[in-house]
């Protein structure tokens, strides 16, 4: 059974990024019932000056993907999703290529969720570790 508020295909998401996600060129790639996942490429917009993956940089794409997968389980007319925590363990770097965030929920509650994001370099070596929890604000 899928989590999603109404069905919804990848190709329902293409050109969704906006903004931030947009100028980090994070793209979502794909997504089954109870995951979303995205890609950002590791460049001069995501490094750091010592040429490795910036931190920030990929909490900034396990934010997106976590954050736009809750929306997508919520009634955008009712509530929308606000970022209330995010952990981040980074493990590993990359310099090259792409990363691959994966954020799964965890728990989908009245006015909270909370997901893993799971953000791997191209040879699926975990780089970071991501606990995300939003709120549900209510529109008023």
């Amino acid at each position: 059974m899928s989590i999603w508020f109404k069905e919804i295909s990848i190709e329902d998401l293409e050109g969704s990024s906006i903004n931030m996600d947009k100028h980090l060129e994070i793209e979502f790639y794909d997504i089954g019932t109870n995951y979303l996942c995205a890609k950002m490429p590791v460049n001069e917009k995501t490094k750091q000056p010592f040429g490795l993956l910036h931190g920030g940089a990929s909490c900034v794409l396990a934010e997106s993907v976590a954050s736009f997968a809750t929306a997508l389980t919520l009634d955008l007319t009712k509530q929308i999703p606000v970022g209330l925590s995010l952990n981040a363990n980074h493990l590993k770097s990359a310099t090259s290529g792409f990363v691959y965030a994966k954020a799964t929920s965890k728990h989908l509650g009245r006015t909270t969720s909370l997901w893993d994001v799971i953000v791997t370099n191209e040879v699926k070596e975990i780089v970071s570790s991501v606990v995300f929890t939003a709120f549900h604000k209510d529109i008023k």
